[in-house]
C-alpha cells in the first residue's frame, strides 16, 4: 500500500474505482465454493431474466457467473468501453446492451426484466433516470451503496437506521473530507432515488463494506496476499484489537442474486467478517493460507505510525477520528437474511493466484510490489525503526 502521510490519495483512488464499478482463466474456476457447486439452480425453482447496470468490472462478473450457474438469463448495460479481465468466456451468454447512463438510456426503453442490479450508480441523476425508466417493466431494483453512507463513523455498531448524512458540512477540514462525504451523500441519495421510483416494496439495497478478491483493481488488499505468500518478519499495523472488516467480493455478489431470488426487499449493510476481529488475529489467520514461515510484527503505536506514513493497510485503517467506527459496521440483519462467508484461507489463496495470473498485466505487478513508497518495499526500515525506538 502507498505510504503517504496524506490520505488523501488513498480516498480519492479508493472512490474514483468504486465509482467505476467496486475471470475468464481456468486458474479462478475455482473460486467457486463446494456449496455454490452443489446448488446450481434456486430453491424456488424460478429463473429470472436480470439486467446488471455496469457489470464488466469487478463485482458484475462474480454476480454473471453465480447467476448463470443457477440457470437465470442475464443483460448487461455498459458504455462498451470495459472489459471483462475474469470469466470472459461466460460473457457470450451474456447479452449486452451499449449506451450512456449520462445521455443515451433508449437500448433499455420497452424491454422487461425481472430484476435490475445498479452497480454503475456513481451519479443520483443516474439512478433517478433508470429507476424512473425501468419501473413499470421490472419487477425489482437492487442499487449497489456502500457503508460509505454513515460518513463520518463517530460510533458503534452501526445499523442499518443508523442516520445518514444528506448535505455537505459548510466548514471542513480539507479535500479529502470532501470527497468522503460527497461520496457517502451522493450513495445515500441513489438509494432514497430507486426507492422513490421503485417503492421501499420492490426495492433492495446493499451496502457493502470493503469488498475484496480477485479482479479487485483498487490494489487496497493485495499486500496481504503477496506479502504473507513470502515469509519472514511482517509489519502489522495497529492495536492488536483493531477492528476490521472486508468481505469476499463473490460472498457479496452471490448474496445479492439470492436477494432477488427471495425477493427480500429491504437495506442491508453487507460487512464481514462474521463474528468481530481484531487485526492481529486477522493476519494470524490469513498467514495460514500459505506455507511460508511468517513472524507477526505488531507495531502499535499510531504516532510512529504516523511518521512513517502509515496510515492504512486495508483492512487495517487506524480507528481514529471520523473513521473510528468504520469497520464497527453491524451486520447481523444481513446475516440474518443469508449473507454467508467463505474461509479467509480461500480468499487469500484465490486472490493471490489472480494476482499472479494472466488476468494481471506484468507491469501492474511490478509497479505496485516495486512501489518505493509502498510497504512491501519499506517495511525492513520501519521495522528496523520501530525495533530501535523500541
Amino acid at each position: 500500500m502507498p505510504t503517504s502521510n496524506n490520505r488523501r490519495k488513498f480516498i480519492g483512488n479508493s472512490l474514483k474505482t468504486m465509482a467505476l464499478l467496486p475471470l475468464a482463466s481456468p486458474l479462478l474456476q475455482s473460486c467457486a465454493s463446494p456449496a455454490d457447486k452443489e446448488q446450481s439452480v434456486p430453491q424456488g425453482g424460478k429463473k429470472l431474466n436480470i439486467l446488471i447496470l455496469g457489470g464488466t468490472s469487478f463485482l458484475g462478473p462474480h454476480q454473471i457467473a453465480y447467476a448463470l450457474g443457477r440457470g437465470h438469463k442475464v443483460s448487461i448495460f455498459t458504455r462498451g468501453k470495459t472489459k471483462p479481465s475474469i470469466y470472459t468466456d461466460l460473457f457470450e451468454q451474456v447479452e449486452s446492451l451499449v449506451g450512456d447512463r449520462a445521455d443515451n438510456l433508449e437500448a433499455l426503453k420497452d424491454r422487461k426484466w425481472d430484476a435490475v442490479i445498479d452497480n454503475s450508480g456513481r451519479r443520483v441523476e443516474w439512478t433517478a433516470a433508470t429507476a424512473k425508466l425501468l419501473k413499470d417493466n421490472v419487477d425489482t431494483y437492487l442499487y449497489t451503496s456502500s457503508t460509505g453512507v454513515f460518513y463520518p463513523y463517530l460510533t458503534d455498531s452501526i445499523k442499518e437506521d443508523h442516520p445518514l448524512v444528506l448535505e455537505m458540512p459548510e466548514v471542513l477540514e480539507d479535500e479529502e473530507m470532501k470527497m468522503e462525504y460527497g461520496y457517502g451523500i451522493m450513495k445515500a441519495k441513489s438509494e432514497m432515488a430507486a426507492k422513490e421510483h421503485f417503492g421501499a416494496d420492490r426495492t433492495i439495497v446493499v451496502r457493502p463494506t470493503y469488498m475484496v478478491g480477485p479482479a479487485d483493481k483498487t490494489d487496497r488488499f493485495i499486500h496481504w496476499p503477496i506479502r504473507l505468500s513470502k515469509g519472514g518478519e511482517v509489519l502489522v499495523p495497529g492495536k492488536a484489537d483493531d477492528p476490521i472488516q472486508i468481505a469476499d467480493v463473490r460472498d457479496i455478489a452471490e448474496w445479492m442474486i439470492r436477494l432477488i431470488e427471495d425477493k427480500a426487499v429491504g437495506t442491508y449493510n453487507a460487512a464481514g467478517p462474521n463474528a468481530q476481529t481484531g487485526i492481529l488475529d486477522f493476519i494470524t489467520e490469513a498467514k495460514g493460507a500459505y506455507e511460508a514461515e511468517n513472524q507477526l510484527v505488531l507495531v502499535d503505536d499510531y504516532e510512529f505510525l504516523k511518521e512513517q506514513g502509515i496510515y492504512y493497510i486495508v483492512p487495517w485503517i487506524m480507528p481514529e477520528g471520523n473513521n473510528w467506527g468504520s469497520s464497527r459496521i453491524n451486520n447481523q440483519h444481513a446475516i440474518a437474511n443469508g449473507l454467508t462467508f467463505r474461509p479467509l484461507v480461500d480468499t487469500m489463496k484465490d486472490t493471490h493466484a489472480w494476482w499472479y495470473s494472466e488476468a494481471v498485466p506484468a507491469e501492474k505487478r511490478e509497479a505496485y510490489e516495486n512501489n518505493p513508497e509502498g510497504v512491501l518495499v519499506r517495511e525492513a526500515e520501519v521495522l528496523a525503526a520501530w525495533k530501535t525506538r523500541a
